[in-house]
């Protein structure tokens, strides 16, 4: 899954499969994907591991030499 945060809610979709949720904080965004997961997969259907892929913006963040 990819989540992003349209500046209202968090959303999440999927990279490889036909999936689509969103929720008002993070942690409810983590429920809705595995809820939506199972509904996807049909319940008692095994889930695959799900990864949420989000970018981040650290303030005041230093760039290392390299």
């Amino acid at each position: 899954m990819e989540a992003y945060n349209d500046g209202d809610f968090w959303c999440a979709r999927g990279t490889g499969e036909d999936i689509f949720t969103q929720g008002e904080t993070f942690e409810e965004l983590v429920e809705n994907v595995k809820e939506a997961a199972v509904t996807h997969f049909g319940e008692g259907s095994p889930v695959p591991d799900i990864l949420i892929l989000s970018e981040a913006k650290v303030p005041h963040a230093t760039v290392a030499a390299g």
